[in-house]
């Protein structure tokens, strides 16, 4: 556990030393030995915010620091911290610090500061989380799929659900699964799918995609506690995790009806596992 929070706090500490520096987050992830599409996943639950978000944040204080103290061009300043025109710079500092970079070079500007993470287990009072590991063959899904930028993923993709759920009895497929695939730098593709049955045509505008054969860890849920659920799977189960590695670029959701007698519908959360 102690080497894993080792490494990612080894790269919040590669993107301190390169804020001036454009940043590859496969280069991020490299350091704390994860893929991007795991690291993005990971430092969104242990951080509450996307990666993104926290290199913005970062680099709009040292940049309202560099021109509250030095006497730099605004120009000069937006360059060196990624963008391109004073208009986007303008734009994004003011929507971060509430003054234009003008008004922050003035005596007794009003500014924000984010301080760099660090990233700390404590230990605290031991919560549950049932889950059980699993083996499965490969098996074969059939749905559509929509492409997601991982800043605004969590913001977009209950969109494409709601888009999809309104068709009603029109849909080509019911959307038992919720599948995050093919994660390529910020972008991912995003399924909503049904397991694809052979003797079955192949619905209007939907593709199939073979899941590669794997152990799963299966965390049951629901709709209410499927966020709270991602973010313990995160940053409590798999520190701790041992005897498997994570394998893939994927994970999924599985949204079953609810049981008789209930209300809620029952949702797992599937992630892949190689054996160490």
């Amino acid at each position: 556990m102690q080497d894993w929070i080792e490494g990612f706090q080894e790269s919040i500490d590669y993107i301190e030393q390169n804020l001036a520096e454009e940043l590859d987050i496969v280069n991020v992830a490299e350091k704390a030995a994860l893929s991007p599409f795991y690291y993005q996943r990971i430092f969104g639950a242990l951080c509450g915010m996307t990666v993104g978000e926290y290199i913005r944040a970062r680099r709009m204080t040292l940049a309202a620091q560099e021109l509250n103290r030095k006497d730099e061009k605004v120009i000069d300043v937006a360059i060196k911290y990624g963008y391109d025109s004073p208009d986007s710079f303008t734009k994004a500092f003011q929507k971060f610090h509430g003054i234009t970079p003008s008004q922050a070079k003035e005596s007794g500007a009003p500014l924000k500061s984010f301080a760099p993470l660090h990233i700390k287990i404590t230990m605290e009072g031991g919560t549950m989380l049932d889950y059980r590991i699993v083996e499965k063959a490969p098996f074969t899904i059939v749905g559509v799929k929509r492409p997601f930028n991982s800043d605004t993923s969590y913001q977009e993709i209950p969109k494409f659900w709601n888009e999809w759920m309104a068709q009603g009895e029109k849909r080509p497929i019911m959307g038992t699964f919720g599948v995050c695939l093919d994660m390529n730098g910020k972008s991912f593709d995003y399924w909503i799918a049904d397991l694809y049955m052979p003797w079955k045509d192949i619905p209007a505008n939907c593709e199939t995609r073979v899941i590669p054969g794997s152990a799963w860890a299966q965390f049951p849920c629901t709709l209410k506690t499927l966020q709270d659920t991602n973010t313990k799977i995160w940053s409590e189960w798999l520190p701790s995790l041992q005897g498997y590695s994570l394998a893939g670029e994927y994970d999924i959701e599985v949204y079953l009806p609810p049981e008789e007698g209930s209300d809620d519908m029952k949702v797992y959360i599937w992630i892949p596992l190689n054996k160490d």
